[in-house]
């Protein structure tokens, strides 16, 4: 076999069909977020807007997070040492899931090296210490989940997208005494859209299912201390297992979940995505401990952030983008083409300083390509006037459909 002929075929298709994926190459503007320099593969340097990060709080610049980072460093050095059964274990993870705890009012929480660990990790080994449990899985459902129930080879039923309807019919077909667990997320990344997560949960209940909740997209960002739109919603406590990432709101790196102390004690001593890997390094940990408590003290910051992302919805709306309905922080802008897709955060970033990734297949289904926009308390209405003036341009130059059904 020619092997070099084949990776090229696969990487030609690709970009055939206008889903290749190129880096940006960002050096962030430490306390000027989200200005970033970015360095063109051919071309001089320039400063660019980000409209597209998942700080979306712009914690991974706070001065208080930082100087933690610092304090940490000075104080204990660069790594941790080891696994967490091997020297990892530092103060400052002991201290943060404590503190992890507290904010989804859980009896203890796990930290691991990601947010895709985590789902990976957590779903996987909950088939191990469950014999014969049967997830039933959102469709929408983040793929470090579907890995998760996927590497744990039990069964999984899959029920149609927030649909609770169906979601009882496959429960109610189940045999009554398997072990279960529904698995969802509060807020789905890619539409915008939020689970009913009191409604699901109190359907879990009546089928005897453990309930699983990905709060990725939601944790710093909804409730009065930023528990996510269980906290939101005064549902957390009806949930069993919550995840969660301090790579988004929280500004650092990290994934966790929250849970009864048994459950934690079990995941940890199965888990082999936990077991086998070094542990975060403890500045990173002092960070995410800074971050969550001052957002726990800070509600006004959520506030902007809803705040601003209703404008950029509603900017957008009055020059006839095709917003697609978002309830939640998230602003996708329905393309519905790769290529035209690709195009265009080209163009933006090229001629306008602003940077967007293109959303393509397979992260989202085919005809629905999109640019996904995440407004921060920190993007001004200036940046918002010179965004929505630059996408009028090409939507007209690239011949884009907009609201009314018409092209541009």
């Amino acid at each position: 076999m020619d092997y070099k002929a084949h990776i090229a075929g696969a990487l030609e298709k690709v970009r055939g069909e206008g889903r290749y994926r190129v880096f940006a190459d960002l050096k962030r503007h430490r306390g000027d977020f989200p200005l970033a320099t970015w360095t063109p593969l051919a071309g001089a340097p320039r400063d660019v807007v980000v409209w597209c990060s998942n700080d979306y709080l712009g914690q991974g610049q706070n001065s208080v997070v930082i100087e933690a980072m610092h304090r940490a460093i000075d104080e204990a050095g660069s790594g941790s040492g080891g696994t967490r059964n091997i020297s990892g274990t530092t103060h400052y993870h002991v201290e943060l899931e404590a503190e992890l705890a507290d904010l989804h009012g859980k009896e203890a929480s796990l930290l691991f090296t990601s947010g895709y660990v985590s789902n990976e990790a957590a779903l996987s080994t909950l088939q191990t210490i469950l014999p014969g449990l049967i997830i039933f899985s959102d469709e929408l459902n983040h793929a470090s989940m579907i890995a998760g129930i996927r590497h744990g080879r039990g069964q999984c039923k899959i029920f149609r997208h927030n649909d609770l309807a169906h979601l009882e019919e496959l429960l109610a077909a189940a045999p009554a005494d398997a072990p279960k667990l529904v698995a969802f997320e509060s807020v789905y990344s890619m539409d915008g859209d939020i689970a009913d997560i009191g409604a699901t949960a109190a359907l879990a209940k009546k089928y005897g299912a453990l309930t699983y909740l990905d709060e990725v997209h939601a944790v710093g960002l909804y409730g009065a201390r930023g528990g996510g739109v269980s906290e939101r919603d005064g549902v957390a406590d009806q949930i069993d297992i919550i995840e969660g990432t301090l790579g988004k709101a929280f500004g650092v790196m990290g994934g966790y979940i929250a849970t009864d102390a048994g459950l934690v004690d079990a995941i940890r001593s199965y888990a082999s995505g936990f077991i086998f890997t070094t542990s975060l390094p403890p500045a990173l940990m002092a960070g995410a401990l800074a971050s969550i408590r001052w957002l726990k003290a800070h509600d006004e910051v959520r506030q902007r952030h809803q705040e601003r992302a209703a404008s950029l919805k509603a900017r957008f709306a009055e020059v006839g983008l095709l917003v697609m309905p978002s309830v939640s922080h998230i602003v996708p802008v329905l393309v519905g083409d790769a290529v035209h897709t690709k195009i265009v955060s080209d163009m933006l970033l090229h001629d306008f300083g602003v940077y967007v990734q293109p959303i393509n297949y397979p992260t989202v289904p085919r005809g629905t390509e999109r640019l996904r926009f995440t407004p921060t308390p920190f993007h001004t209405d200036a940046m918002m006037d010179d965004l929505v003036a630059a996408l009028e341009g090409l939507w007209a130059r690239c011949n884009i459909q907009r609201l009314g059904g018409h092209a541009a």
